[in-house]
């Protein structure tokens, strides 16, 4: 895959969030391990040292207070929680995969520790093991979009992506059913748009401007659908139109997403760099 082509995925992917601008946090359990996890350089002797083997000293006395509830009252949700939490400051992920899948059990109407769990998995290598805990959710709640997302960015790390389209077709299909035992049960917008991203994945661009067109169409006042086109527009080279159908986008969009937007708008603005000389 070429860089440029990659940066746009991860571009689509990851900064517009075209699904439902997603965000999800619970506790900054991996954003908290991934920066005491980022190398640093040897530090000299200061007067902080002491202070921070304090701080080890107090994280691991909490630590262990937990753990002694938790024996006591392996249920106790508060428990759990605040060990997740030491965790997290102590850069001890895997540590917190066990009470984790407790508050997932204990919570089964509360998918974001569910969610949460899945992220986790995925961050310590176990792909098996996260994409299992998503499907286990979506058998239970179809239409969980979140999770959806999360077991088809998995399948797309794979290589997979055919499977992350059968995963969007299988929900689709569910939807009729599942919005007349209750409405808005299956966000199917959304999850058109999931696989507008997929197609675009894979590079049938044709498929997935199509998806976006239809929900234009259909949903003139949702921005998303805009978004995910303009993207498209761009990487096809019709930098005009991209910036004409972000406006639109900007002019829909609820308040909370429009800053986003203007920053793809203000990309499309900039100046092409300058191709380098060739030797």
């Amino acid at each position: 895959m070429s860089k440029k082509r990659s940066g746009w995925i991860t571009r689509i992917m990851l900064s517009i969030g075209l699904v439902a601008f997603l965000g999800f946090s619970l506790f900054p359990l991996l954003t908290g391990v991934l920066e005491a996890r980022q190398p640093s350089q040897t530090p000299s002797p200061s007067p902080t040292s002491a202070a921070n083997a304090s701080s080890e000293d107090d994280l691991s006395a909490q630590a262990r207070g937990y753990e002694l509830v938790l024996q006591r009252e392996p249920d106790n949700e508060t428990a759990l929680r605040g060990l997740i939490d030491v965790r997290r400051q102590q850069g001890d992920i895997e540590g917190a995969i066990e009470p984790l899948e407790r508050l997932a059990e204990l919570n089964p109407d509360e998918p974001r520790y569910t969610i949460l769990l899945a992220q986790t998995k995925q961050y310590l290598g176990n792909r098996e093991g996260a994409a299992e805990t998503y499907r286990n959710l979506l058998t239970r709640e179809p239409g969980n979009v979140q999770a959806l997302q999360g077991l088809v960015d998995l399948l797309l790390q794979e290589d997979r992506p055919e499977a992350a389209v059968g995963v969007i077709e299988e929900t689709l299909q569910l939807a009729p059913q599942a919005n007349q035992d209750r409405a808005d049960n299956i966000d199917v917008v959304s999850v058109q748009l999931l696989l507008g991203q997929v197609y675009a994945y894979q590079g049938r661009n044709e498929d997935a401007l199509n998806v976006y067109e239809n929900l234009i169409k259909e949903h003139s006042e949702d921005f998303r659908p805009l978004v995910g086109k303009a993207l498209l527009l761009e990487q096809s080279g019709k930098v005009d139109e991209a910036k004409a159908t972000l406006n639109t986008a900007l002019n829909v969009a609820p308040p909370q997403h429009k800053d986003r937007i203007q920053i793809l708008i203000d990309q499309l603005n900039e100046p092409a760099p300058e191709a380098a000389p060739e030797e």
